[in-house]
């Protein structure tokens, strides 16, 4: 998703050449090349229309306080040919597109004068496409050698996305923004899609004060919105959601509930909910309020979304925008959308960002719940165990509550052969248990060894130590090494002694020898 600040299918090659790209297309001045650029001269040129729902039919099957409004479009907004802002977002932004695609059949400035302050009349657009070839390609504004750096300069401007290119004297100069298809600066992202129908009734309102002032004055902006729609009694003002947006902004999500005599209530629609805020009078109100565009949420029919993907949008090379189709990835989640400008990706950034946070925001309070979740286990299984304890001890009561009612019971009654058979397995089992070699003894001693173990732990608790497996290894074999130094060492030493004890017996038989000489 990164800009091309290179080459691309609308720039302009060298002047006298032709490059041909391995596609077979003209890399240089589409002349007659439909590559979203302008037709050339002599051919003829279709212009795609411009992407507009604003003349959506009225919704008939409404009743009630909205039955006479208008449908005025889908949920991506009122940004269609009249914002500037090219990106598809969740969320809002300020100005008039947030939410909403910019750039679809916007409406170019009209100049009204030339180079040289003739009074012109602004052309038409199909004289705009050749006054935008004428300005960029040979302008006779000067008639000497300085019109090819003039056009030089257009096209910088055209690749810039700003600015005006002067071409002739008689004519108005070329008005170059970010949606003329040879600016450089853009590229197609992906947005999600909307969801939400228009049954739901949200329109989405942009304040322009911070979250922590929108939730405080909650209820005095829902009673305001109130009167501002009629103060009537059978219609009631919710609020769905509150966000933080970039900017010290707040987006607040509602929904209108009409109620109806009979008890019945329903909400109103979305469109119709929209089509009612975008009254002047109510418009004015809602900009008192600190609204700064409202918006409905409402999805895209089957063909809506046909004709947004089949028609690129104002600006954006046909191939570019077949390209971000086949890259999308999930086309039933995602809608490729334009980035036009560096505003427009710092907007987006600013979005992503206040997205992170939200979602940092929700994953620290997962973890408090979740280390929440965890004490609470920890304290029921202690529980449980408790329980447990005081289970056995209850049962132990109760058995010998049936002990002694069971021998209330048979007081008075010789000793039956089933009783006596136990009696005597029991006493087997006592016996075995008293045993000293037995299990008692046996019982004892692990006691013993129990309460030494403890002692001892409880001595030696910070002497303990565990070694790595490696390295005890290699303390093993230098051990070892040691071990068979000492023995070489010790072999040497005998060694060494019986050549001292040879020379002991050589020392005493030589002086036995002399003895018997002088004698």
């Amino acid at each position: 998703m990164a800009f091309n600040l290179g080459g691309g299918t609308s720039g302009f090659g060298s002047f006298g050449t032709t490059n041909t790209t391995a596609s077979g297309q003209t890399a240089g001045f589409p002349f007659g090349a439909s590559t979203g650029g302008f037709g050339g001269f002599g051919t003829t040129t279709t212009a795609a229309p411009a992407f507009n729902f604003s003349t959506a039919p009225a919704n008939t099957g409404v009743t009630g306080l909205f039955q006479n409004t208008q449908n005025k479009g889908f949920g991506f907004g009122g940004g269609f040919g009249a914002g500037t802002g090219t990106g598809l977002t969740t969320g809002l932004v300020a100005g008039s597109t947030f939410g909403g695609f910019g750039g679809f059949g916007t409406q170019q400035p009209q100049q009204t004068g030339g180079l040289f302050g003739q009074a012109l009349q602004p052309p038409t657009q199909s004289a705009q496409l050749i006054n935008t070839a004428s300005a960029l390609s040979a302008p006779t504004l000067l008639g000497d050698e300085r019109d090819a750096i003039l056009a030089k300069w257009n096209q910088l401007q055209a690749f810039w996305g700003t600015g005006k290119g002067y071409f002739h004297n008689n004519l108005a100069p070329v008005e170059f923004t970010q949606e003329n298809p040879f600016c450089r600066f853009k590229t197609v992202g992906f947005s999600c899609i909307p969801s939400n129908k228009d049954e739901d009734g949200l329109v989405a309102l942009a304040f322009n004060k911070k979250e922590a002032d929108i939730r405080n004055q909650q209820q005095l902006i829902v009673e305001s919105l109130h009167k501002i729609l009629g103060g009537l009694q059978q219609i009631m003002v919710n609020v769905e959601g509150i966000r933080a947006l970039p900017d010290d902004q707040t987006e607040m999500v509602i929904y209108v509930v009409e109620r109806f005599p009979n008890g019945n209530s329903r909400r109103v629609s979305a469109t119709n909910l929209y089509s009612s805020l975008e009254q002047a009078n109510v418009k004015t109100l809602l900009m008192q309020l600190g609204v700064i565009v409202a918006l409905p949420r409402t999805e895209l029919s089957p063909a809506q979304m046909k004709q947004l993907l089949q028609n690129p949008p104002a600006g954006v090379d046909p191939i570019i925008w077949e390209q971000a189709k086949v890259d999308n990835p999930d086309p039933e989640k995602l809608i490729p959308v334009p980035m036009v400008g560096f505003k427009e990706l710092l907007r987006r950034l600013k979005f992503q960002e206040q997205m992170t946070k939200q979602h940092q925001s929700r994953l620290d309070i997962i973890s408090e719940d979740v280390n929440e979740l965890q004490k609470n286990q920890a304290t029921t299984v202690a529980k449980i165990a408790q329980y447990k304890r005081k289970l056995m001890d209850q049962a132990h009561k109760v058995l010998q509550v049936l002990i002694k009612q069971e021998i209330q019971r048979k007081a008075g009654y010789a000793i039956q052969a089933e009783e006596e058979q136990l009696r005597v397995q029991l006493d087997t089992i006592q016996s075995e248990l008293n045993a000293p070699t037995q299990f008692k003894g046996r019982l004892n001693e692990l006691m013993s060894q129990i309460r030494m173990q403890n002692h001892v732990g409880a001595v030696r608790s910070e002497e303990r130590y565990s070694v790595d497996g490696d390295l005890l290894g290699e303390i093993k074999q230098h051990l070892k090494l040691q071990q068979e130094g000492l023995s070489h060492l010790t072999s040497v030493l005998k060694e060494d002694l019986e050549d001292v004890k040879l020379i002991e017996q050589g020392l005493n038989e030589s002086v036995h020898i002399r003895r018997d000489l002088f004698s």
